[in-house]
């Protein structure tokens, strides 16, 4: 058996979530792990002068457990109870079977140095500053930002941990997210597609 880690980080409202979902409708024994599923409560979250609450930065998510979560699927991936195969695939079933695959998607997956030697592809979805605003501000969340919340903290807290990613990470293959969903599907499916057909012919040679 062999098992695929892919990372698909980016700025929040990217697109990462839909990317994440319409992959795994594709690829049998496919499971997510989504870093939104660790965030602390609001009562354990730091709030700044301005009073804005801290939720852009690591500290506000449970990162332990998110580790945790993921080793626990790398072990075992599949008892995993987030695997389900779809009704259909365009991956040759047969080899697919053989090939469980793990996408986590989240805001802040590359700053966090556990984290660092679990990625066998690394994705990062970006927008424009105006874009992401916008479709921020569509986006009904709980609790909901209050007045200035993006231009104080979310959008400094973008730039600040991409800066610090840009500089400690490499290997990163970085996704306009301004491009089509069917576009960028295609880019990652694609790249998905051809490790799997990588691991089928080292799983050959070792069986040889």
């Amino acid at each position: 058996m062999k098992i695929l880690v892919i990372g698909l980080g980016g700025v929040t409202n990217g697109g990462k979530t839909t990317l994440s979902r319409k992959l795994k409708d594709q690829f049998p024994n496919c499971t997510i792990i989504s870093q939104d599923d660790f965030f602390k409560p609001e009562s354990e979250v730091a709030i700044d002068d301005n009073g804005f609450l801290q939720y852009d930065v690591l500290d506000a998510l449970y990162m332990e457990k998110m580790v945790m979560s993921i080793r626990s699927w790398m072990s075992n991936p599949e008892d995993s109870v987030l695997t389900r195969p779809p009704e259909r695939t365009h991956v040759g079933q047969k080899r697919a079977e053989e090939i469980h695959i793990l996408i986590v998607e989240g805001f802040l997956l590359y700053n966090y140095k556990p984290l660092s030697d679990i990625w066998d592809k690394k994705y990062f979805l970006t927008i424009p500053y105006e874009e992401c605003k916008r479709r921020r501000s569509k986006r009904i969340y709980n609790p909901p930002d209050p007045p200035g919340y993006f231009d104080g903290h979310v959008w400094p807290m973008y730039l600040k941990h991409k800066k610090e990613m840009e500089e400690n990470e490499t290997g990163i293959v970085y996704l306009d997210g301004m491009q089509s969903q069917e576009k960028l599907y295609s880019r990652v499916f694609n790249d998905i597609a051809h490790e799997m057909e990588k691991a089928g012919e080292q799983r050959t040679i070792m069986n040889v």
